[in-house]
């Protein structure tokens, strides 16, 4: 097959062959905002669960090596803290994870 379409939570993608020189790298991932802890929790499971590897910061790949970024929205609000204190506490505490924990980037955002 040259070319494959899908879609990924209801986004149409567009999967291309580049024949076996192009291997997977960090230069193409998915990216998923999710509303809180257990949406969280669900698609880190998915992946790495079912064959996938973490890494960090809520980064993970999935058993065919595509990468993965699972970004709750509370991590994105809190990095971007108007209070320079507060987000850099926020993406401290991240730089320490690999799944994202949105009690510990709050607790850490409040300081």
């Amino acid at each position: 097959m040259l070319t494959v379409e899908f879609s990924v939570m209801g986004i149409p993608c567009l999967g291309l062959n580049g024949g076996p020189e192009v291997k997977h790298n960090w230069a193409f991932s998915f990216q998923v905002a999710t509303a809180d802890q257990a949406e969280t929790d669900r698609y880190w499971e998915a992946i790495v669960g079912n064959g996938g590897q973490e890494s960090a910061c809520g980064w993970c790949q999935d058993k065919w090596g595509l990468s993965w970024q699972i970004t709750p929205i509370a991590l994105t609000r809190a990095i971007t803290d108007p209070d320079p204190a507060a987000a850099k506490r926020a993406f401290n505490a991240m730089m320490q994870m690999r799944k994202i924990d949105i009690a510990a980037i709050e607790a850490a955002r409040r300081g």
